[in-house]
């Protein structure tokens, strides 16, 4: 099972990624993970990385395709995998069906954006522990203190609305059009296409996973 979860930031995709991937036994597979392991490694594709990176420079498309056909060849890939934080454009996107790596599932959460303002906004955080609350949803015993050791929460810096306008900014203007690329594609005649299909992301968690189990087998 090959997976793609597309949504905004703050859409729920984490949580329904540990879902997938346990139920399909598959790795989610991260960009930033899988370039910081190849740079480790000393690869020949990480030497190359670095030197886009150590520059201050985006890895070329080109580059990252290379390194997602190598991690896939893995033994953990041998289910499928998830695919995580990639592609994020439709050149991305492009390249990878142009290079084979055919997905078989794309899942979009959808969420409204003021949902979206909303939850991240309010989420607070215990910096030692990395417990995290939320003022509405989750919030604690005592506002502004955890409620283990009473020390102060916080907010992230890319919790506040400034940042979370500019990150939905950017999701809209480079990620989104790839819900449009992969529905048209479902629904061409051709055997690479996948299966697509949009969730309403402010369900409960277990509502959505219950309605992933119902749609992909």
């Amino acid at each position: 099972m090959k997976i793609i979860l597309l949504g905004a930031p703050g859409a729920g995709k984490g949580t329904q990624a540990q879902f997938l991937k346990q139920k399909f036994n598959i790795p989610q597979i991260a960009t930033g993970d899988m370039l910081r392991s190849a740079v480790a490694d000393k690869s020949e594709l990480g030497i190359k990385a670095k030197k886009f990176m150590d520059d201050g420079q985006l890895v070329p498309d080109k580059l990252i395709i290379d390194l997602v056909k190598l991690r896939i060849t893995e033994h953990d890939c041998k289910n499928g995998f998830l695919l995580d934080g990639f592609p994020r454009t439709i050149p991305q996107a492009e390249a990878m069906r142009d290079e084979g790596i055919n997905i078989n599932v794309v899942i979009e959460i959808k969420v409204p954006d003021q949902t979206i303002i909303e939850r991240l906004s309010g989420r607070r955080i215990h910096p030692a522990s990395g417990r995290i609350y939320h003022i509405t949803n989750n919030p604690p015993k005592n506002e502004g203190f955890d409620d283990t050791t009473d020390e102060p929460l916080i907010t992230r810096s890319d919790d506040t609305e400034e940042t979370i306008l500019k990150r939905l900014g950017a999701y809209h203007r480079e990620t989104e059009p790839l819900i449009n690329f992969y529905s048209s594609w479902a629904n061409q005649n051709t055997d690479t296409r996948p299966i697509f299909f949009s969730i309403d992301g402010s369900l409960k968690a277990i509502e959505i996973n219950n309605i992933l189990s119902d749609k992909i087998s």
